[in-house]
C-alpha cells in the first residue's frame, strides 16, 4: 500500500479554488449562449439595483443573477410566479460553490416558435457582421438601370411605379418577377438576387420590395438564404419589405432601408425639380468659378505687363553684353600677363643655358682639343704619343696639328 505521505507517489493535490475554477471555465465554455424558459421563484432585489431569483419548472431549479445594468432595460415587472424567457449563460458563483445563469436578457413566456427562431438567426448574422453599418454602400445618385425584385401581381410594385412620377424618369426599369411568400419565395428571392448581378451590364441598384403582412407573411424575408445574398451583392440593394413598423432581416442586411415602396421609389430616384435645383446650383458655381479664374488671369497679365522685363525689355540683354565685354577685358588681361610672366621664365632659362653653353667658355679664349682619330677631347698629354693627329676647336673655327713630343706635366705652385 502506498505511503500517502510520500509525496512522490501522490498525485497533484489541487485546492478548492482551483477546481471550482476549473468547473467555472467548463461551464462558461461549453454553455455560453442559453435560451431557458422556466417559472420565477425567491426574487430579491439587493440595493446594488441587482436581481437575483430562482428559474424553475417541474423537475429542477436554477439560481439567477440579473446584474443592475440589464435589469433597467427590462420594461415589465419581475415577480414570482411569473413565466419568463431567458438568454444567458452558465457561470459558477465561487465562494458558495454553485453554479447559477447570469442573464442577459428577459421577455415574457408565450413568444412564437417563430420570433424565437428569427431572434437566434439575428444573432448569429449579426455576429458574422452582415449587418455592420460599414459594410453598406452609397447608392449612385443617377442610376441607368434599376432591378426591382417583387411579385408582378403586387401592391408594392404598383405603389413604386406611381412614385416614379414626377421623378426623373430616365432610368431603365426592370421588374424581376419573384414569389414573395410561400415555402418556395426564399429560394426564389435568393436566385434573383444572385441572377441580376451576373447581369452584363449589371444594374446600377436592386430594390426588393413587397407589401406588408404577418411575420408568417414576411418570413421569406427573414431567412438567411436571403440575407447571406443580399450581403454578396456587388450591386446596391435598397430593402423596402412591408410597413413602416415591421423590420425584416433583409432590412438590416441592405445597404439601404426604405420605409415602403413608395419610399424606395424616391430614394433611389431623385424628382425632377431636385436635379434642376442641383444643375442651376451647379451651372451657377461654374460660372463663379470661370468668372475669377478670368479675373485672376487679368489681375496677373495687369501685374506682368508693369514688370521691367517688359516695360524695358532690352535692358537684360544690354546688361549681359556689359558684363560679357567685361568678362572680355579681364580675360585678355589675363592672357596678356601670362604671356609675359612664360616670356620671362623663357628668357631666364636662355639665359642660363647660355652661360652653360660650351660656346661660352671658347668665347673667353679656351679652346678644346679633340684626338682626330678617336674624337674624344684630351684632358693630359699623358695619353698622347708621338705622331697622333690633333683637332684643336676656337671659339671661331678650329685647327689641326700633329704631336712631335711629349713632356710630363709639372705641378702648379700656389704662390
Amino acid at each position: 500500500m502506498a505511503d500517502p505521505t510520500n509525496h512522490a507517489e501522490s498525485p497533484s493535490i489541487l485546492t478548492v479554488s482551483e477546481v471550482t475554477a476549473m468547473i467555472r471555465g467548463v461551464l462558461e465554455s461549453a454553455f455560453s449562449v442559453l435560451w431557458i424558459e422556466g417559472e420565477i421563484a425567491d426574487l430579491a432585489r439587493a440595493r446594488s439595483g441587482h436581481i437575483y431569483f430562482t428559474l424553475k419548472d417541474e423537475g429542477a431549479q436554477l439560481p439567477c443573477v440579473l446584474w443592475a445594468s440589464t435589469a433597467n432595460t427590462v420594461k415589465f415587472p419581475l415577480e414570482d410566479g411569473l413565466r419568463i424567457l431567458c438568454r444567458g449563460r452558465l457561470s459558477v458563483y465561487p465562494p458558495h460553490g454553485r453554479y447559477q445563469m447570469v442573464v442577459q436578457r428577459v421577455s415574457p413566456a408565450g413568444i412564437g416558435a417563430l420570433e424565437l427562431a428569427l431572434r437566434r438567426l439575428k444573432e448569429k448574422l449579426s455576429k458574422e457582421g452582415l449587418f455592420a453599418t460599414d459594410r453598406k454602400r452609397p447608392l449612385p445618385p443617377l442610376p441607368r438601370t434599376i432591378a426591382v425584385i417583387t411579385s408582378p401581381s403586387g401592391a408594392a410594385i404598383h405603389d413604386f411605379l406611381t412614385a416614379l412620377r414626377g421623378r426623373l424618369t430616365t432610368a431603365d426599369i426592370v421588374v424581376v418577377p419573384v414569389p414573395v411568400q410561400g415555402e418556395e419565395a426564399a429560394e426564389e428571392i435568393a436566385r434573383a438576387l444572385h441572377g441580376v448581378n451576373r447581369w452584363s451590364p449589371p444594374p446600377d441598384c436592386v430594390v426588393l420590395t413587397r407589401g406588408g403582412g404577418s411575420l408568417e407573411d414576411l418570413a421569406a424575408f427573414n431567412t438567411e438564404i436571403v440575407v447571406r445574398a443580399i450581403a454578396s451583392s456587388r450591386i446596391p440593394i435598397v430593402s423596402a419589405v412591408g410597413h413602416e413598423i415591421d423590420v425584416t432581416l433583409a432590412d438590416l442586411a441592405a445597404d439601404v432601408r426604405a420605409l415602403t415602396p413608395t419610399d424606395a421609389a424616391q430614394r433611389v430616384l431623385p424628382a425632377k425639380s431636385e436635379v434642376l435645383e442641383k444643375l442651376l446650383g451647379m451651372e451657377n458655381r461654374l460660372l463663379a468659378a470661370i468668372r475669377g479664374r478670368l479675373q485672376a488671369g487679368r489681375w496677373r497679365l495687369e501685374s506682368l505687363a508693369q514688370h521691367p522685363a517688359f516695360l524695358r525689355p532690352f535692358d537684360r540683354i544690354r546688361a549681359a553684353a556689359q558684363r560679357v565685354d567685361q568678362w572680355d577685358a579681364r580675360l585678355t588681361l589675363a592672357v596678356r600677363r601670362s604671356w609675359e610672366r612664360a616670356e620671362q621664365r623663357w628668357r631666364a632659362a636662355a639665359e642660363r643655358l647660355e652661360s652653360l653653353s660650351p660656346l661660352a667658355v671658347l668665347g673667353r679664349g679656351y679652346t678644346v682639343t679633340e684626338d682626330e682619330q678617336t674624337g674624344r677631347p684630351l684632358r693630359s698629354s699623358a695619353a698622347l704619343t708621338p705622331g697622333v693627329r690633333l683637332r684643336t676647336i676656337f671659339a671661331e673655327g678650329w685647327a689641326w696639328s700633329r704631336v712631335e713630343s711629349t713632356a710630363p706635366s709639372r705641378d702648379r705652385k700656389t704662390e
